[in-house]
């Protein structure tokens, strides 16, 4: 082993081991000098981080050899101001048993992971953040590169607050092959897209729902996905509701748009730009939502997650959802447009097809993640999680829907009076129930998902009929809110009617006691064909504000089924 005149370990002759910075499943970064140009710089050494992990998992070492040629080929066609500097590869001798060194510039500020141990940021440095990592992310798209694990430790902050993208390890490149099989999830349990989950790749909007992902832990201060287990979190991922956001202010209805389950309906590189600038503006001004500005003509219009996030407030006034903020082209001089990808109409993600995402691809995909990731984790992270903390379910409508950010001109029915307090009463749903019948002619719906202040339901647009539209009721007012897709083979219908809503109240109560959460801070109520068996259930959801919640599973007539706690 050569070693320097301070007596410190040398790689490749040249570069100086000084102490590491941190380590994860990939292996360690070090900070180091280069003797030769006598400046400092970071080496990432990439092999696992012990002998047991190896040997757990034949062949790792060489895959992580080519993922180390991946990401040194990825950020050596990226030169950015937010995208890490890339200055040399030491590849290891064919026939050795030594592993690679990517050699980077050094950042001396710490890990957006290391930020956030202390707790949230402010939304306005948030705004900035996620412009500068946005910038990142399009400049990479432009190249053809998607990085598949944005994520906070993967972002690091400069000393004057801005953020680098690095650890393009996993990184997709057009003109690359696959590094992983088939079934192996790519990306951070947290942090990846539901539609990576089902196995679409090659979306730039991927990216863009971690960023977002991203964005709410850093203003939020919590992650509201994170489960106990990467299993649990996956299949939160997949069609768990996200909590409102609360400390975001502005840039809330950003986060809104974002983080949606259907690619094809988020906002892109640009739109994306356009809305955090706004959203940055009315933080920079102590204001509330940025003002109002005629999108280009050229863009098309993007459906708003219409009910998408809704906090649990049983003595607030019903929420009304934000107006969509404008978008458009923005004007960095290192934003370049976002390669436009294809994406396909996406049809609705029902419990049948979530149960054989589950069964047939979890169960793979977790070893994968586990094969891919040894300490659960990718990059230089921890082996653990971030600061954030773990989140139950709660208040908002389940994602993957297609929504309006209006209801259609005369599809609604006004009832004579607008109910009061809660809608999960017995009362005030058969209210909403008439409602939805007057507007549509039935009670017989998909699914309906309770929040305190609305309710949200799929109803087929004819006795029949295979597609179905989106409605809610809010304010005494049933609305549609437009295309919901198709009702899937073989998944039943449900009469709402016809659910013992006498006993939701007991329920409610009884959750509280089974998942052991004393003051709900969210709280949303699930009909549907569970997603196992297809027998119409009910699911109620609490959480508290630690995260602490869970669901149970009831029948129709109220009989228990089974209580699942997080």
């Amino acid at each position: 082993m050569d070693t320097s005149e301070a007596g410190r370990r040398l790689i490749d002759g040249r570069f100086e081991l000084v102490a590491p910075l941190g380590s994860g499943g990939m292996g360690t970064v070090w900070r180091a000098r280069d003797i030769a140009l006598h400046r400092e710089v970071a080496l990432k050494e990439v092999r696992p981080p012990d002998p047991a992990t190896a040997a757990a998992q034949p062949g790792l070492a060489e895959q992580m050899r080519e993922r180390a040629v991946r990401e040194a080929r990825a950020l050596a066609r990226l030169a950015h101001p937010h995208v890490v500097t890339i200055h040399h590869i030491v590849e290891p001798a064919d026939g050795t048993d030594a592993h690679p060194w990517i050699v980077m510039e050094m950042v001396r500020g710490g890990s957006l992971h290391d930020r956030l141990e202390s707790g949230p940021m402010p939304p306005a440095e948030v705004a900035r953040l996620g412009l500068d990592v946005l910038s990142a992310l399009r400049a990479a798209h432009a190249e053809g590169i998607l990085h598949r694990d944005v994520k906070p430790a993967n972002v690091l902050l400069r000393p004057d607050g801005s953020a680098v993208l690095t650890d393009f390890g996993i990184a997709a490149l057009h003109d690359s092959t696959a590094l992983t099989a088939t079934g192996v999830l790519i990306g951070s349990p947290e942090y990846i897209a539901p539609e990576r989950v089902r196995g679409e790749e090659g979306l730039a909007a991927s990216d863009l729902w971690s960023l977002g992902m991203l964005l709410y832990v850093a203003a939020e201060g919590s992650h509201p996905l994170r489960r106990a287990t990467s299993l649990a979190t996956v299949v939160a991922v997949l069609d768990e509701p996200i909590p409102a956001p609360v400390r975001s202010g502005p840039l809330g209805p950003v986060l809104e748009r974002l983080l949606v389950r259907d690619p094809a309906t988020r906002p892109d590189g640009a739109q994306l730009e356009h809305l955090l600038r706004d959203a940055s503006a009315a933080l920079d001004a102590g204001a509330g939502p940025a003002a109002a500005s005629a999108p280009p003509a050229a863009s098309p219009a993007v459906p708003g997650p219409y009910g998408q996030f809704g906090p649990y407030a049983p003595n607030s006034a019903p929420h009304t959802p934000p107006v969509p903020p404008p978008y458009g082209s923005g004007g960095s001089p290192y934003a370049a447009p976002t390669a436009p990808l294809p994406v396909a109409s996406s049809a609705r993600r029902r419990p049948a097809l979530i149960g054989a995402v589950v069964t047939a691809v979890l169960a793979a995909a977790i070893a994968g993640i586990v094969q891919l990731l040894p300490d659960g984790n990718s990059g230089d992270d921890e082996a653990t999680g971030g600061a954030a903390t773990r989140a139950a379910g709660a208040s908002a409508a389940p994602s993957g829907r297609n929504a309006v950010s209006a209801p259609t001109p005369g599809a609604s029915a006004q009832t004579a009076d607008a109910p009061r307090g809660s809608m999960m009463t017995p009362g005030n749903i058969r209210t909403a129930l008439e409602a939805f019948k007057k507007a549509t002619g039935t009670t017989t719906f998909v699914d309906m998902t309770l929040y305190d202040g609305y309710i949200l339901a799929s109803i087929p647009t004819a006795a029949g009929a295979e597609t179905v539209d989106s409605w809610q009721y809010r304010d005494g007012v049933a609305s549609r809110t437009g295309p919901d897709g198709t009702v899937e083979e073989g998944e039943p219908l449900i009469d709402m009617a016809t659910v013992n809503w006498d006993a939701l109240p007991g329920m409610l109560e009884q959750s509280q006691k089974d998942l052991k959460v004393e003051k709900p801070t969210s709280r949303h109520v699930i009909v549907d064909p569970w997603m196992m068996d297809q027998v119409p259930s009910i699911r109620t959801y609490l959480s508290d504000e630690y995260g602490r919640g869970g669901y149970v599973l009831w029948k129709t007539d109220g009989s228990l089924r089974k209580v699942t706690a997080t």
